[in-house]
């Protein structure tokens, strides 16, 4: 019996080279698990908003209540999978084992319209959504997402800037700055998820005024 003409091909190969063909998949499948040829981490690095609306709950505003949230800006050194160490002024390295689980500007992102809603009870738009047009604009740029090796510290900082719908244009910096942390993955990871809370709460009390 033939199979679309494979079997017979297969049959005619020599024993060493059918099983090479038989394994070919499966040896292409662990070259896609493998990251590389490198060890997967344990676990990955992930921001879980303090503050989350629970199932249900419904907001509702005017157009010019609502508040669009874009794109925020991250530098090159942070728009990766791995959490940057300040060693200097001028060397930035990247910390063993830690590996974010999808890109920090992401993950603050959906953390910073969660709180937004939460403690505002603002409806909170993506920017670019036909809806958001005529709300005030929040935009920003992460400029410190990371560990700052000299203080043994972990850094988050945020400069956000708001567009009022009548134009006029603020800007505030915020920073959260947690200190006695040690560089490891886990540690690190806990004290950016507080961190990076702290600066979403900040930023969210700020855009109520």
């Amino acid at each position: 019996m033939t199979m679309g003409g494979i079997m017979p091909s297969l049959a005619k190969r020599p024993r060493g080279a059918l099983r090479l063909a038989l394994l070919a998949p499966l040896l292409a499948l662990g070259g896609c698990v493998s990251l590389g040829g490198a060890e997967p981490p344990e676990s990955l690095l992930t921001l879980t908003p303090e503050m989350s609306a629970p199932a249900g709950s419904a907001v509702s505003a005017a157009r010019g209540q609502a508040i669009a949230l874009n794109e925020l800006a991250v530098p090159a050194e942070i728009d990766v999978l791995r959490v940057p160490v300040r060693i200097d002024p001028t060397n930035v390295a990247y910390l063993k084992d830690a590996v974010w689980v999808e890109r920090p500007g992401q993950l603050f992102r959906r953390m910073l319209a969660e709180t937004i809603r939460v403690r505002t009870e603002r409806v909170v738009l993506a920017g670019g959504d036909p809806l958001a047009r005529g709300a005030p604009q929040l935009r920003g740029q992460i400029s410190e997402f990371g560990y700052d090796a000299s203080r043994a510290a972990v850094v988050v900082r945020f400069d956000a800037m708001l567009v009022g719908e009548d134009g006029v244009v603020e800007q505030q910096r915020f920073e959260a700055v947690e200190q006695g942390v040690i560089a490891e993955a886990g540690p690190v990871g806990a004290a950016l998820n507080r961190a990076a809370n702290d600066v979403a709460r900040q930023v969210a009390d700020w855009v109520a005024q």
